[in-house]
């Protein structure tokens, strides 16, 4: 394990003093308040269970607190950024406070759901404090994208943070819960308090583990098929499933049909399916429709 020096890591004056020298004004439009305490980003990087060996990339790492918290830890780490301005300042920070680890640190600079390819090793692990009004969709996009990502550790907000360790059944339990238990077994990993961000947010946050899946569902449809059953079984999620899939289906009772030939009752609703019923559901929709089709004309 690497040690630089322990006063390497940012506290609230040194995330103060950077963020003046480079005139940054925090945004509620990205969704930034950066972490301002050494503490907290170590035990991120601990929950996380970085190890030594491990390429991580992090997503919106800011002016850098848990970056080179990651560089004390991790062989690699890949950061990106969206905003110009700290893009361009996140080099010579980690060079200045970490000269011993800076070839080992890699900037992309650009929106991370655009992001298809990374440079240097393929990543093993994704750990990061994630903008809170994009947080579902980049994670979602991370692990599709980058299938070697093995454990994931995310920072979000606390109710976001419910919503994607939900299991079946739980009031908080939908579409983010049932896309990310596509890729991973999802769990809480602990709560962070609001002091430890300049600006401290008007929201508590949460910390979500996730152990990417050594085998896929198994399911013959594809991962697309499968999320349009999700889509649709919870933008009505008050309706059966019955009525809510009736127009995926193509009709109400074409839905029925699939929920039966799936195992799946017709009167349930998607907050108690797991992901492997909604695929099972999407499989049977796949079947008949590929019964159901008109003979080609010779």
């Amino acid at each position: 394990m690497n040690n630089p020096p322990s006063d390497a890591l940012l506290g609230p004056t040194e995330v103060r003093e950077l963020a003046a020298a480079l005139g940054v004004r925090p945004t509620k439009q990205r969704g930034q308040n950066f972490v301002i305490d050494a503490n907290t980003v170590r035990r991120i990087v601990r929950t996380a269970e970085v190890r030594p060996e491990d390429v991580v990339v992090e997503v919106g790492p800011g002016l850098g607190s848990l970056t080179l918290a990651l560089l004390e830890v991790a062989d690699r780490v890949t950061a990106v950024e969206i905003d110009d301005v700290l893009a361009a300042a996140l080099p010579a920070t980690i060079a200045a406070r970490m000269p011993a680890r800076a070839d080992r640190f890699a900037l992309v600079h650009s929106d991370a759901m655009h992001v298809t390819e990374l440079p240097g090793p393929a990543p093993t692990a994704l750990v990061a404090n994630l903008p809170y009004n994009v947080a579902v969709p980049v994670l979602l996009h991370m692990l599709d994208t980058f299938p070697t990502i093995e454990r994931t550790l995310v920072m979000v907000q606390a109710e976001v943070a419910d919503r994607l360790a939900a299991g079946p059944g739980s009031r908080v339990y939908g579409v983010p819960s049932v896309k990310a238990n596509w890729h991973a077994r999802v769990k809480r990993a602990g709560s962070i308090g609001r002091n430890v961000f300049w600006p401290a947010p008007n929201v508590d946050s949460g910390l979500v583990a996730l152990v990417r899946r050594t085998e896929p569902v198994k399911t013959t449809a594809t991962k697309a098929e499968v999320f349009a059953v999700v889509d649709a079984a919870f933008a009505q999620r008050r309706k059966t499933l019955r009525a809510a899939l009736a127009g995926w289906a193509g009709s109400a009772a074409a839905a029925e049909a699939a929920l039966v030939a799936a195992g799946v009752s017709p009167q349930a609703r998607g907050e108690s399916l797991t992901v492997e019923e909604f695929a099972a559901v999407a499989e049977n929709r796949v079947t008949e429709t590929a019964d159901h089709e008109e003979p080609s004309q010779p």
